[in-house]
């Protein structure tokens, strides 16, 4: 049953996550980093207990995408070239520099 779900949820989100496009800014830094001004002091949220459920679907659909790229890592028959690529589009989504190792912080 936990099978079940995981791999309906694993379907469900993997393509979501892989059809993301690479928002970058103009000066090549990545779009999320360039894109946060500052919030007026009503708005602030520091203080809510639970993250917003954009940050949460966002948190999952990386999470999908960091298993199967440590898949792909950990396969010897997949060519580095296309693990290469893998990890630079996912890199691109999350504005971190990814490779192999840092995958297990998801």
């Amino acid at each position: 049953m936990r099978a079940l779900l995981f791999l309906s949820l694993f379907s469900v989100l993997l393509p979501a996550a892989a059809q993301q496009p690479a928002a970058v800014a103009s000066e090549g830094a990545p779009a999320s980093a360039a894109a946060k001004p500052e919030v007026p002091e009503w708005r602030k949220t520091d203080g809510y207990r639970f993250p917003a459920v954009a940050k949460t679907v966002e948190d999952m659909q990386n999470l999908a995408y960091a298993m199967q790229l440590r898949e792909f890592c950990a396969n010897v028959r997949i060519p580095d070239d296309f693990v290469r690529e893998r990890l630079n589009r996912f890199s691109a989504m999350t504005g971190r520099e990814e490779d192999c190792r840092t995958l297990l912080d998801y």
